[in-house]
């Protein structure tokens, strides 16, 4: 009982320690948008461990949580803010929609890490499914750790038929990462300051027509338009 109680408590402490960072920069919306363009970038920019263009240009939308936080000790939580864009029948990147990223997992992990995740959703299916509510990867959508490089033919059957494919990029310590139970859901209060308006719908985001955005919006879009190109032949 005594273990398990320091457990707990050293988890609250150092989660209450880390938590202040990401939330300040949850207040922050356009500096998360311009936060994800980065973190594409940076991942983008080695071919042989970037996600596969072919991935891209066939994915149906995308999140992009920059600075997820993650701490545990034995016990873990983890929590980050982020976009997620989708893809119009001509292939054009909609406006970013802002999202959280939310989770726990049991098991041996020690320490804490800030890692950049980004969701790639193959169909429509999940996307609608997030709309409507609190989305939990591995419940409501299959995921799995998708491949890397500039082919997929490594790509295992799991993860050819998940529905969501998961990358990450730490820069901490961490063992045990795992995205299976995190709950995705919409940011209204987020989208709202972003788009300077007292309330906006997530679907006027990703599908209304009309919706000013700020200059940080298009250059994502610019961004995700580049590595969704398929590959020069």
């Amino acid at each position: 009982m005594k273990q398990k109680f320091a457990c707990w408590t050293a988890l609250v402490v150092l989660f209450l320690c880390l938590v202040p960072a990401s939330s300040a920069l949850a207040g922050n919306p356009e500096e998360k948008v311009k936060q994800a363009g980065a973190v594409m970038e940076q991942i983008m920019a080695i071919p042989e461990s970037a996600i596969p263009p072919n991935l891209l240009k066939n994915a149906y939308g995308i999140a992009i949580v920059p600075g997820v936080i993650k701490a545990g000790f034995v016990l873990g939580a983890r929590y980050g803010t982020g976009v997620m864009l989708v893809r119009n029948a001509a292939g054009h990147w909609s406006n970013p929609c802002m999202v959280s990223l939310a989770g726990g997992s049991v098991g041996w992990q020690i320490g804490a890490q800030s890692t950049d995740v980004i969701l790639v959703f193959k169909s429509a299916r999940s996307v609608e499914g997030l709309i409507k509510g609190k989305f939990t990867l591995g419940v409501d959508a299959a995921v799995a750790a998708g491949p890397v490089g500039r082919r997929v033919e490594g790509a295992t059957d799991i993860t050819l038929k998940a529905e969501i494919l998961s990358y990450s990029r730490s820069r901490g310590f961490f063992a045990g990462v795992s995205l299976e139970g995190s709950a995705l859901q919409i940011d209204d209060k987020a989208n709202a300051g972003y788009y300077q308006q007292s309330y906006v719908r997530a679907n006027d985001v990703l599908y209304g027509p009309g919706l000013t955005a700020p200059p940080s919006a298009s250059r994502l879009r610019e961004i995700l338009a580049i590595y969704s190109m398929p590959p020069a032949r």
